[in-house]
This record gives structure tokens, C-alpha cells and sequence, in this order.
């Protein structure tokens, strides 16, 4: 079989996997997230944390719910790196540096994981479960809570209400992301990977050397980092690593970790909103821009041209032989296409067009399916810019599933798209044009450029992968990517949640002869054209230094 068959097939296998739990998942979370019932352990958090579940917010109450559960995570994870030293099961690791203990603090509360560590050399097995892990969990569940809070926005009328935070992050949190991860950490333990608490321990090479290995609970992390959408490996090589992902069957399963609950979220939305067609339209959009990613990058890595890449029948640099360029392509796709930022290849290493697909999938606002929860209410904003530019293209008031998109909505949905492209490009202009940060690079040229380019879009999309090429480990990287983590992360929450409330607020509009079908092929062929032509817009400059121009000269 060749390596073109063999990509393909794992691709279908892949989407046959997804249809499969599309239905039952989806409407498994839309009634998590409309019950009204508290099981017992969730009334043992509430109590503790202070919080009756069945306040009903309004969306100012609702966000300072997300940004203070937010900002007391990001001390308690600081704090828990900078006395490592001093803990116990800390396989005798030093305490974190401040500036690196800020950089993952705010990395994994963001739900971004980018790591400017070796996560074997650095973290010991408190910081790894007690922080990582944790956060691992709920910063997904936040994610899906706010998702949830724009879904009711379109559902409820006449209220600013949209249902209590503490409630959804609980139930999120507990019924939806824990017994999944449970099941994916018991696959993934008999595929191979590691499951323990072991302390260092040195490996015997060939070469007469040895090298010093130690243990984790690798495989409860592993699932819940794809999962979650989460990405920090417990390695540096991260899923490249075998003792976290160790066979072609376990790749693919973490992929389908990866995408599962993004594509059911669709469903969900379909289900509360009361139109199932309407999920269907959104999955539409997200199928067809995945789809049409990983099919560019399959080719741009099979047509490799050269001796060297006839011989290995693509462009096998920085991929691992167990995985192939067709796994590896598929591997790729989904993490930048979602904010999950686990690798199993080296970015870098991929040709220039490719790296260039790897940037356009942040850049797109990673919504195709996009983060857990982050990628549902992102489609979702770019769904009320489609339906706007319908609008004015014939000349009538755009409407959004019964809800009118007036000015007000619109300068929210503006802000929203806005909000990442300024982190991302300030932040790599300042970067390039001050003298000590380009010391990092350690590529020249349109290469190089790529390599700051593509930290600050990971950071800002919170995404979390690397290039690979860049030595982020600095004091300068480690402050501002996590400045951009910070704000590229809850900045766009103050939005979506602001227009959750105003669509709230409304009274619905009913349907009428001219109102644009949103359930309908043509509308998703919109919605399709102006995510790419808005990403375009934004970021094709910076591509055209970066990624385009290697690809060019290549």
C-alpha cells in the first residue's frame, strides 16, 4: 500500500469515528448543559466554592464568574511552580523561574499549553497532576461554558439571563470531560503509553551512553490535553514522544480526541437553539474548511520535489516513521485548525507552503472545528459577520436565528475578530524590529520570520504548538507571548459574552419570505467565503513574508 492510500484510508476511518459519536455526544451535552438537576458531588463543589447554581447571570455577572476563576487559577499554578523546590514528589526539580512560571501559568489557564520548557526536565510529578492536569480540565471547561452562554443568547428572549457559570463549568467539567478522559486514558494505557509515578531513572544506549528518562501519569494527561483541546505534552517531544503516543492506532485516536467534541458541539447547538439543520450548517462549514486543509497539506507534503524526497516518498523531515506524512499531515491539520497545540512532527520542518497552512489555520481564528467550546462561539461570531454582509449585499436587516444584527452586535463581532490579528502582528512587528529578540531565531530570512510569526499566532489563538525553531525561553518571549496568551484568550470572551447578553435582550423576529435561509448550502458557501476572505485580508502580508515566500523560492 502506498503512503497516499495509507493517509487517505486513516482519514476515512477518521470521519466514520467522528459521524459515529457525532449524534449521541451532541445531544448528551445539550442536555448536560439544560438539566436541572445537581448531582451530589456537584453539590459538594458548589458548597464549597460558595456558589448556588441555580442564579441565573446576566452576562457582566457571568464574566466576572470566567475571569476570576481565571485569575485565582493563574496564582495558584504560579505559585505551585515557584515552590516546587520545596514540595515533596517533585523528583527533586528545581523551583521555576518567575518569568517562565508566569509563561506557563497563564499558558495552560488560557488553554493555550505552549511550553518554552523540556516538560521531563523542568516539571515533577506535583506540578505535572496537581497543577497541569487540573488546568487541563477546566480551562476546557470555561471554554465550553461561554459557548454555551452565546448559545442561550440565541435562544432566549426577553432576558438578559444566561445561566450561572459555576453551574456549566461544574457540569462541563464533571459529566462531560472527566468520563470521557477516563475512557481515552484506559485506550491510550493499552496502546502502550506510560501510566505512573516513577522517579528518574537512566536508559542505556547504544551508543555507550545513557540517558535519564522519568515516569508521569502520562496517559490520564495525554487524554485529557487532546481531549480538551488542551496540548501540553509531558514531554518536549510531546505526541512525537513514544511513551505518550506510541502506535499509529494511538495517533489516530488522539486526533479523534482532539476533534471529537468540537464537531458535537454543532449538535449541541442544534439541539438548544431548537433547529438541528442549524448545527448541520455550522458542521457544514467546519467539515469543508478541515476537509479542504488536510487534503492542501497532504499534497504540499507528498509532492515534495528532489532526490531526497522521491527516495522517501515525500517530505519526511522532523516526522516520525511510525506516523508517516499522511498521518502526520492529518495530525498537524487538527491541532492548528483547534487550540489543542500537540504535535506529533516538527512544524519547522515542513515545507514552506506547508508551515504556511499550519499559520492560516490559527489565523482563521482556530474555528474549523476550532477549540473546545472557543471554536463553536467563534464560528458562531463569524456566522453574524456572514449574515451582516448578506444583509447589506440585498438590502435588508440582517437577522441571525430569529435575533435582529444591529449596530450594537456588530461592533461586538468586530472587536471580537479584531482583538487576536492586533496581538499577533504588534507583537511580532516589535519583536523583529528591537534587537534582542531576533536572537532567537535560529533561521534567517523568510524561514526565521516564520518562526516569531508563528509564536505570537499560536499564543494569541491560544493554540500552544511551536515551530520548533525558536528559542522562546527567554525572558522577552516568555512575558510577552504570555501577555498575548492572556489577552488573546479573554479579551474575545468579554465580546462574545456581550453579545450573548444583547441577543438575549431581543424580542425574536419572526421569519419571513426574504429572510436568508441560514440552514441552507448557499449560506454555508457564505460563511465559508468570508472566514477565508476576512483571514486573507488580515494576515496575507505577513504570510507573504513568511511562509509564502520560502514556499516560492523553494
Amino acid at each position: 500500500m502506498s503512503p497516499q492510500m495509507a493517509g487517505v484510508l486513516q482519514l476515512l476511518a477518521l470521519i466514520a469515528a467522528l459521524a459515529l459519536v457525532h449524534r449521541p455526544l451532541g445531544d448528551y451535552m445539550a442536555r448536560v448543559y439544560s438539566s436541572e438537576k445537581h448531582y451530589k458531588p456537584e453539590k459538594w463543589i458548589y458548597k464549597a466554592i460558595g456558589a448556588n447554581p441555580s442564579t441565573e447571570m446576566r452576562w457582566p455577572a457571568y464574566l466576572r464568574g470566567v475571569l476570576a476563576f481565571s485569575a485565582v487559577s493563574v496564582l495558584f499554578l504560579y505559585g505551585l511552580q515557584r515552590l516546587q523546590g520545596s514540595l515533596s514528589g517533585s523528583l527533586g526539580f528545581a523551583s521555576i523561574d518567575p518569568d517562565q512560571a508566569f509563561n506557563t501559568a497563564a499558558s495552560f489557564v488560557a488553554n493555550t499549553n505552549w511550553q518554552s520548557y523540556y516538560g521531563e526536565q523542568a516539571m515533577g510529578h506535583v506540578v505535572q497532576t496537581g497543577g497541569l492536569a487540573v488546568q487541563n480540565f477546566v480551562s476546557a471547561a470555561v471554554g465550553m461554558a461561554v459557548a454555551v452562554a452565546l448559545v442561550r443568547g440565541f435562544a432566549r428572549s426577553r432576558t438578559g439571563e444566561l445561566g450561572n457559570f459555576w453551574a456549566d463549568l461544574v457540569r462541563g467539567t464533571v459529566r462531560i470531560l472527566l468520563p470521557l478522559a477516563v475512557v481515552g486514558a484506559i485506550v491510550l494505557v493499552a496502546c502502550g503509553a506510560i501510566q505512573n509515578f516513577a522517579g528518574i531513572h537512566e536508559v542505556g544506549q547504544f551508543t555507550g551512553g545513557t540517558q535519564q528518562w522519568n515516569g508521569g501519569a502520562v496517559a490520564s494527561q495525554e487524554a485529557i490535553k487532546e481531549l480538551g483541546t488542551n496540548g501540553g505534552g509531558y514531554f518536549n517531544a510531546n505526541s512525537a514522544h513514544p511513551f505518550e503516543n506510541p502506535t499509529p492506532f494511538s495517533n489516530l485516536f488522539e486526533v479523534f480526541l482532539i476533534l471529537v467534541i468540537p464537531f458535537s458541539l454543532t449538535r449541541t447547538f442544534g439541539k438548544l437553539v431548537g433547529s438541528v439543520k442549524q448545527g448541520y450548517a455550522i458542521l457544514a462549514t467546519m467539515a469543508v474548511i478541515w476537509l479542504g486543509f488536510t487534503a492542501l497539506m497532504m499534497w504540499t507534503e507528498f509532492a515534495g520535489r528532489g532526490p531526497a524526497f522521491e527516495v522517501a516518498g515525500g517530505a519526511m523531515e522532523g516526522k516520525e516513521t511510525r506516523f508517516g506524512i499522511g498521518a502526520s499531515a492529518i495530525f498537524s491539520v487538527a491541532t492548528t485548525l483547534t487550540s489543542t497545540g500537540a504535535v506529533n512532527s516538527s512544524h519547522s520542518s515542513y515545507t514552506g507552503f506547508g508551515g504556511g497552512i499550519q499559520l492560516l489555520g490559527m489565523q482563521l481564528g482556530e474555528i474549523a472545528p476550532g477549540g473546545v467550546g472557543s471554536g463553536l462561539y467563534g464560528m458562531l461570531i463569524m456566522a453574524v459577520v456572514a449574515v451582516f454582509i448578506a444583509g447589506l449585499m440585498v438590502g435588508r436587516t440582517p437577522e441571525y436565528l430569529g435575533k435582529k444584527i444591529g449596530t450594537r452586535e456588530i461592533k461586538f463581532a468586530a472587536c471580537y475578530i479584531l482583538v487576536t490579528p492586533a496581538l499577533v502582528l504588534g507583537f511580532t512587528a516589535a519583536a523583529m524590529a528591537l534587537p534582542t529578540p531576533v536572537n532567537s531565531m535560529t533561521n534567517t530570512g523568510a524561514h526565521g520570520f516564520s518562526e516569531i510569526l508563528y509564536a505570537y499566532t499560536s499564543g494569541a489563538n491560544n493554540n500552544g504548538s511551536a515551530f520548533a525553531g525558536l528559542n522562546a525561553d527567554t525572558q522577552w518571549f516568555n512575558s510577552t507571548i504570555g501577555i498575548a496568551m492572556l489577552l488573546g484568550r479573554f479579551l474575545p470572551m468579554v465580546f462574545v459574552l456581550a453579545l450573548a447578553g444583547s441577543l438575549a435582550e431581543q424580542q425574536p423576529v419572526p421569519e419571513t419570505a426574504g429572510t436568508l435561509r441560514t440552514d441552507k448550502p448557499l449560506y454555508t458557501g457564505l460563511l465559508v467565503g468570508t472566514i477565508l476572505i476576512v483571514t486573507g485580508l488580515t494576515y496575507f502580508p505577513a504570510l507573504a513574508l513568511g511562509p509564502l515566500a520560502e514556499g516560492l523560492a523553494s
